[in-house]
């Protein structure tokens, strides 16, 4: 597909999702690097009932409270 008919496509408010192709798509800043961070266990008990209290993995707890705590000290 020609850009032009790309960008009418996109201008004509018609989907263009089926036109891309996402498998290589990133977002910058945002990819992934693994870390590895020991918790004393008590810390780990506490993660694990919240994020069950929440039903979300405990990675997402230990994501989300990093990330606020860096968004406030950011300010």
């Amino acid at each position: 597909m020609k850009a032009k008919d790309f960008d009418k496509k996109f201008d004509d408010g018609q989907s263009i999702i089926d036109d891309l192709d996402l498998s290589k798509a990133r977002r910058p800043k945002h990819e992934q690097r693994r870390v590895n961070v020991d918790f004393p266990v008590w810390m780990i008990h506490s993660l694990d009932k919240e994020a069950q209290r929440l039903g979300v993995p405990r990675q997402s707890i230990i994501k989300l409270w990093i990330a606020e705590k860096l968004e406030k000290t950011s300010r």
